[in-house]
């Protein structure tokens, strides 16, 4: 005789609800569910198991959880349910216990026994809803639940070893975690994801060319194997040694930014950091500019000193204590004496008003040579000097555009001994020379270290659109779709700078084409071993390391990313271990 549906889902129920919160459900099972093995289900099933999935009734379908944790609960009295006879003696029992993560629900379908799985929940269960086993129907609707399911990743123990198939339009369009022990495979799921979605994409477009970027950072060299001499993919692989058909790895130092030149350089904020900013905006700036001739190093020098002035002026030591006003004169003697010395050099305007630049000095410097004058300046002496300097600058083709610095994060090529330079020179018109001695050698170490000069030394010959092209490939993937960056023989010191770099590009690259074009560029990056490069930091440290500069890049593109069509896909071993990821991170994936 068979069973009434109501006498059938009764016998599903293995306990009931009695804790309920948005991201979790805890369920108490009763005395009379499996212990192992689930009978009633239409087959051999284990029961109670982590990863397994549970239903629980909620108006017109079921929320679908699956298991997270199980535990026991030494009870201290009698919590069997049902008991109506109060004259026998029923001994404490252990309460299994077992917590659920909500995933989406399970509703019916078009045809009889026919369920549809739909992710995420509009209604919650109650406090004392009973939950239930379900049927291998309604499992192999769970695990075979989407649409346009095309590609095959694998089968499901779960749910009697059926095909688990994903649609990777919607698997890449949004962020993913592979997370695993060393040794569980990783490394290859995630390429079988890279290949078999390249390659269905590819048998679906019939032109063998999917409009899809996958940028690999590998800091093992593990997919320089995986995809190197495959002519179907076409990976481009990047090295620090490159082989014959391999691209040399070039991250030149113009490529960073403020905060990873701060964050290299440990610069402190009072003097080193403000130091390193001028001298960055100094090279970005002057490397622009054409061939130098005798009218351009006269403009240069007197944009030099307008700045200058306009500094000791925001810094009152024309009027200040002693020695900063005789310091301010010392400067303008020596002013004096280079202009004097070029004044013949030049005809016309230019060498009406550099003269008049001149005679301004002079009346402000002839009343202080006396012996014992007062070196002190008025602010309207200053305001005075400072107009005739500008004049003198705009008779050699300077502007007011030309007195203010370039941005300090623009691209902008410069080498690494003009940045020395540039520091060096800063440190000097700032009166810091003394502070900056350890700044100064971290830059020199970067620059004479024979680990780093392949990857981030000059490289006078790359341009930004050219790299771009490259690393991240063009549109319609003419370049291909995959690129490897091996990150395996880059040195320890730099490692997290130049991955912060790569990545910080690569947004902002997207960022602006998404602008421009009012059309994503589709792109998913691949972090390998996320717990060295993503991992949680101290908001409050004053000075951020490498590390914490590249973590915060990797946060922006979780939070910011997937509008721009750039994916994240993670692989770490440690999503909550002793080295943490990033709960920004996380909570966007």
């Amino acid at each position: 005789m068979s069973e009434a549906p109501f006498e059938h889902a009764g016998s599903l129920r293995i306990g009931a609800v009695d804790f309920v919160s948005p991201d979790e459900i805890k369920v108490a099972l009763d005395i009379e569910a499996p212990e192992s093995v689930a009978l009633n289900t239409g087959g051999l099933r284990p029961f109670p198991r982590v990863n397994g999935y549970l239903l629980v009734p909620v108006d017109d379908g079921f929320l679908v959880g699956q298991t997270e944790w199980i535990t026991v609960e030494r009870s201290p009295f009698p919590k069997r349910r049902g008991m109506q006879d109060f004259g026998l003696v029923d001994l404490p029992y252990p309460l299994r216990r077992l917590r659920l993560n909500p995933l989406g629900t399970l509703r019916a379908g078009e045809y009889e026994e026919a369920h549809v799985f739909r992710r995420g929940a509009d209604l919650l269960p109650s406090v004392g809803t009973a939950v239930v086993l379900p049927t291998e129907t309604q499992l192999r609707s769970i695990v075979e639940s989407g649409e346009r399911r095309r590609v095959k990743i694998g089968t499901s123990p779960l749910a009697g070893d059926v095909e688990v198939r994903v649609d990777p339009n919607r698997l890449f369009g949004r962020h993913l975690a592979v997370l695993g022990n060393t040794g569980s495979g990783k490394s290859c799921s995630v390429a079988g994801l890279i290949r078999w979605s390249l390659e269905q994409a590819a048998l679906s477009r019939g032109d063998g060319r999917p409009n899809a970027r996958f940028i690999v950072l590998d800091p093992n060299g593990e997919y320089s194997r995986a995809f190197g001499g495959d002519e179907t993919i076409k990976a481009r692989i990047f090295k620090v040694n490159p082989a014959d058909d391999e691209i040399a790895l070039k991250v030149p130092l113009w490529f960073w930014n403020s905060a990873e030149w701060c964050s290299f350089t440990q610069a402190s904020p009072r003097t080193q950091r403000p130091t390193l900013m001028y001298a960055l905006r100094h090279v970005r700036d002057g490397h622009t500019e054409p061939t130098p001739d005798a009218s351009h190093e006269m403009r240069r020098f007197l944009r030099t000193l307008v700045m200058t002035i306009r500094i000791e002026q925001n810094a009152g030591s024309p009027w200040g204590s002693f020695p900063r006003p005789k310091a301010f004169f010392e400067k303008l003697e020596k002013w004096k004496v280079g202009l004097d010395a070029d004044l013949g050099s030049f005809t016309g305007s230019q060498q009406q008003r550099l003269q008049a630049f001149v005679d301004k000095i002079e009346t402000l410097c002839v009343p202080r040579r006396i012996l014992y004058a007062n070196q002190d300046f008025t602010r309207q002496e200053i305001l005075d000097l400072l107009a005739v300097a500008s004049s003198a600058h705009s008779a050699f083709g300077g502007t007011d555009a030309d007195v203010i610095p370039a941005d300090v994060d623009t691209p902008r090529p410069f080498d690494g001994a003009s940045l020395l330079r540039g520091v060096e020179a800063a440190g000097e018109m700032l009166n810091v020379s003394e502070y900056i001695e350890t700044l100064l050698l971290r830059i020199r170490s970067l620059l004479t270290d024979t680990r780093m000069k392949p990857v981030v030394g000059d490289a006078a010959d790359i341009k930004l659109d050219e790299w771009l092209e490259n690393y991240i490939g063009m549109d319609n993937a003419d370049k291909g779709c995959v690129s490897i960056i091996d990150l395996s023989l880059v040195p320890a010191e730099v490692v997290h700078v130049v991955t912060a770099v790569i990545a910080r590009i690569t947004f902002e690259a997207l960022q602006r084409y998404a602008k421009l074009n009012s059309v994503t560029l589709p792109t998913v990056m691949v972090m390998e071993e996320a717990h060295t490069f993503i991992k949680r930091y101290k908001e409050d440290v004053e000075n951020q390391d490498a590390a914490t500069v590249c973590c915060q890049v990797f946060e922006r593109i979780a939070r910011e990313g997937r509008k721009f069509g750039l994916g994240l896909v993670l692989s770490s071993q440690r999503p909550s271990g002793a080295v943490p990821l990033s709960r920004t991170v996380s909570f966007c994936g």
